[in-house]
């Protein structure tokens, strides 16, 4: 198993998965994802008659927090993390961990409610050093 820990960095438009081995290393990215429907939906006709506005929005924050979790989720799988940090939006950050499975629970070691997913990689590594 590796001793690397992954930092999801994740808001409802856009999550970046590192890998990080301490303050003596810089943070290598392991995935990016951009949730294309962020401002558009992609339900069909019918489901987007069915919901209001705010209601397909949800929808869609949903799915991506669906989509990040299957990617942590898989790195669990193939151990390539011993601990994991999630760093997201208040609301996104607890769609985000209701996906998670109960192992890849118990990996969390930190959890911050703050937004920083449209910081640059340097800003978040100098975020995280300063702890």
């Amino acid at each position: 198993m590796s001793n690397a820990t992954w930092i999801v960095v994740a808001g409802e438009g856009r999550a970046r998965i590192f890998t990080w081995e301490g303050e003596s290393s810089s943070l290598q990215q392991v995935d990016d994802f951009t949730n294309e429907n962020h401002s558009a939906t992609m339900l069909t006709e019918k489901q987007a008659i069915a919901f209001s506005e705010s209601e397909r929005k949800e929808k869609e924050r949903d799915k991506f927090a669906s989509k990040i979790a299957s990617c942590v989720e898989e790195g669990r799988l193939h151990e390539r993390f011993a601990r994991l940090n999630i760093i997201a939006e208040p609301k996104f950050l607890g769609m985000l961990l209701s996906y998670l499975s109960e192992q890849t629970k118990k990996l969390v070691f930190e959890k911050v409610s703050k937004d920083y997913s449209s910081l640059s990689n340097r800003e978040i590594e100098e975020i995280l050093k300063r702890g």
